[in-house]
């Protein structure tokens, strides 16, 4: 049994996000500068090397960009060999070009690395980041935050607010 609880169905963000690296300040000149960062974040928190997951993340980018519009992004993979799943906020310092649909460079950035062998657990928990996301308002908190703490602690509280406390103006 994996050591995180509900994939199949539903994954709160506390769960998801309980000790996942906030990093409020990522000066990337590009996409790839940007992929670069996070893998290297995300590979040492895996103990892996920042190639593979790099590689790993491109190769996803190449299907298509993550980019969800409003200047968010949510690049994501999955990894066999993982132990459990990874996630990294990270707020850049300047927007970034992300082949965005709606042509909005990107400054909020969610990266979810996620085990091969539980697979049937990765949408929900994509599902339930975009639904976070869908409040308007949220993306707006997330800029502004002044801490790792304060921006993860945002996350989790949307993640509790009921569909009548949310604007679903994404």
């Amino acid at each position: 049994m994996p050591p995180w609880p509900s994939l199949e169905t539903y994954m709160a963000l506390a769960d998801l996000f309980p000790a996942a690296e906030g990093i409020l300040s990522l000066g990337p000149a590009n996409k790839t500068e940007l992929l670069e960062m996070v893998s290297a974040v995300a590979a040492a928190k895996m103990g892996r090397d920042k190639d593979e997951v790099l590689d790993a993340l491109q190769a996803r980018e190449r299907l298509g960009s993550t980019a969800l519009g409003r200047g968010v992004a949510l690049p994501h993979t999955r990894m066999e060999g993982m132990q459990a799943p990874v996630a990294i906020l990270a707020r850049l310092t300047r927007p970034i070009e992300f082949d965005a649909r709606d042509g909005e460079p990107v400054d909020l950035v969610f990266t979810v690395l996620w085990p091969e062998e539980e697979a049937e657990g990765f949408l929900p928990a994509l599902s339930n980041i975009c639904r976070v996301l869908r409040d308007n308002q949220l993306p707006r908190q997330l800029r502004q935050a002044k801490s790792s703490e304060e921006a993860l602690a945002m996350l989790k509280a949307a993640d509790h607010a009921s569909p009548d406390e949310r604007s679903e103006e994404y």
